[in-house]
């Protein structure tokens, strides 16, 4: 099978950079992950990170012409497995030739979509696995979430209060690629990501203040709609939402309030989100009459948590 050396070199980054373009501006539960690249062909498709703990306190007075015995690093690592993902479109040659010139350039764009949805959605499922869980109003398990048990002013602060005690520290940048030049610097505040239907009920709390009351030279973030006590609060539709698991079946949300260095994402050096495009004829026997094409993307991709205790989710309904 071809690739995309079929095709001139022009038309394939024209391509790359609409999908691309897509795929990397919305990336919003990626933009405060730790970003490390694993190397391709180094034997491993395995990436770790490695943390150090710090080391107890050294209270103890020192005995004159004594010394003391030494004290030995904690390392914890974290490890998770690069897997591959991608999607792609057939194109008959009918439908190549009876749209118009710009329709190829938009199913790209639609294909960035595809890929930006599937990796978001990758992270958000990988750090809604951690431990460290509030509940709004009475709740106390996620099945018995009821109606009544929505995000509250107390759920909130109780997760800055955990992320304080677990010396956590607050983010003080984003950015959704390796390149330095991505990164933007924000005051520092833990973030939570929310969903739109829980953004109505954190504008009714008091101490909300919605973002355009911020001081004109407060550097924002993508999504993001206000803040409340520490938290930055930032919306997307891709929020976990656990349906029909509440008390009498209704759908509980998540909503993921994050310190400095909570979690991370990796791809393979080279092996990153790449456009594929097979024109018409390309398959050879199995495309005898030149009538199909391909476009598509692929890339190797992980989530992780690197430390569940920067990391905190609230579970609650949200109001009719």
């Amino acid at each position: 099978m071809n690739s995309t050396s079929n095709i001139t070199n022009a038309v394939n980054n024209y391509y790359d950079q609409l999908l691309l373009h897509r795929a990397t501006s919305e990336l919003l539960h990626g933009m405060f992950a730790q970003k490390r690249p694993l190397p391709r062909n180094g034997s491993t498709n395995t990436i770790k990170f490695r943390r150090y703990s710090n080391l107890s306190t050294a209270t103890t007075p020192l005995v004159e012409g004594q010394n003391p015995g030494s004290v030995q690093f904690t390392i914890a690592d974290v490890t998770a497995q690069v897997q591959e993902y991608g999607n792609y479109v057939e194109v008959s040659s009918t439908l190549d030739w009876s749209v118009v010139s710009s329709e190829p350039a938009e199913w790209m764009q639609i294909l960035g979509y595809n890929a930006n949805d599937t990796l978001d959605v990758l992270m958000r499922d990988a750090y809604n696995a951690g431990t460290n869980v509030y509940y709004g109003g009475n709740a106390t398990l996620t099945s018995n979430v009821d109606t009544a048990d929505l995000i509250d002013t107390t759920a909130i602060k109780k997760s800055v209060r955990l992320l304080k005690n677990n010396d956590a520290r607050t983010i003080t940048s984003f950015g959704y690629t390796d390149d330095a030049q991505d990164v933007k610097n924000i005051r520092p505040c833990f973030v939570g990501i929310c969903h739109p239907n829980t953004t109505y009920t954190l504008k009714g709390l008091t101490g909300w203040t919605d973002i355009e009351q911020y001081a004109h030279s407060t550097q924002t973030m993508p999504g993001e709609v206000g803040k409340l006590d520490e938290v930055r609060f930032i919306e997307t539709t891709n929020a976990k939402i656990k349906t029909g698991q509440g008390d009498s079946g209704i759908d509980v949300y998540t909503t993921l309030i994050f310190a400095q260095d909570a979690v991370g994402r990796t791809m393979v050096t080279g092996e990153d989100l790449k456009t594929i495009y097979h024109p018409f004829g390309s398959a050879g026997a199995s495309d005898p009459l030149n009538r199909i094409s391909t476009m598509g993307w692929t890339t190797t991709f992980v989530a992780m948590i690197l430390n569940n205790a920067y990391l905190v989710r609230i579970e609650h309904a949200v109001s009719a």
